[in-house]
């Protein structure tokens, strides 16, 4: 039986599962985090467990599987960087808030947000996937919508303000992108309390589902990835 490890990268830790873990590892990092430190992190905190194939989800757009820019909250060497080479596996690479939208996923048309250092954000639509660049995207008082939902407007209005605003916005946008279902994952996830009746919260579990799915034979799998 083959065996995956999946890596989601976040602004503040990277974490790791493979198939068969019972627990994901956490790793520090940070803005000084380059794609090769990464590397040496995350080979370190494996030591010689075993894997065939390597999924990545990472905090910023991917185009054909393969990172646009460099993560906004992360340090550089990112784009370009051969995953393949370096890891000496078959990689597949997505945005890290599609692949947590995709183990979430059960059906019909789900929004995710994902509620961490920055804002990520997909959805997907009858069984396809689109990751979407929601985060800096202007939203209000010259402010991006990662200003208000991501960790700096958590930390400048307060846990209770910050609620507000991301039940306002998650209401704004559920409207405007007709979503069925909503799903809120990140680590500042669970800070919510008092959870509207219509808005799931995700959970990190979420985002290893999606990194396994990706190798997945399913054909309706296969199909809503055909194009990421």
């Amino acid at each position: 039986m083959s065996t995956t490890l999946v890596i989601d990268v976040g602004g503040t830790h990277i974490k790791l599962l493979t198939t068969g873990m019972k627990e994901p590892i956490k790793i520090p990092s940070g803005p000084a985090l380059t794609a090769k430190a990464m590397l040496r992190k995350v080979k370190v905190a494996l030591k010689d467990r075993a894997y065939d194939f390597v999924s990545i989800g990472y905090p910023a757009p991917v185009v054909h599987g393969r990172p646009l820019r460099e993560p906004y909250n992360l340090g550089g060497g990112w784009v370009g960087f051969n995953f393949r080479k370096a890891f000496d596996r078959p990689v597949k690479i997505m945005n890290d808030a599609a692949m947590q939208a995709l183990g979430s996923y059960q059906g019909g048309r789900l929004l995710f947000l994902g509620l961490g250092t920055g804002l990520g954000s997909a959805m997907i639509v009858d069984g396809v996937l689109q990751p979407m660049e929601l985060a800096h995207l202007p939203y209000k008082r010259d402010k991006s919508y990662e200003d208000y939902l991501g960790l700096r407007g958590l930390k400048r209005l307060g846990r209770k303000k910050w609620q507000r605003k991301v039940y306002e916005i998650v209401t704004e946008l559920r409207e405007a992108l007709e979503a069925e279902h909503v799903v809120l994952g990140g680590g500042n996830s669970r800070k919510l309390k008092h959870l509207p009746a219509d808005i799931i919260l995700g959970s990190n579990e979420n985002a290893f589902l999606g990194g396994f799915r990706m190798w997945s034979k399913d054909p309706a799998l296969k199909a809503m990835l055909h194009h990421i």
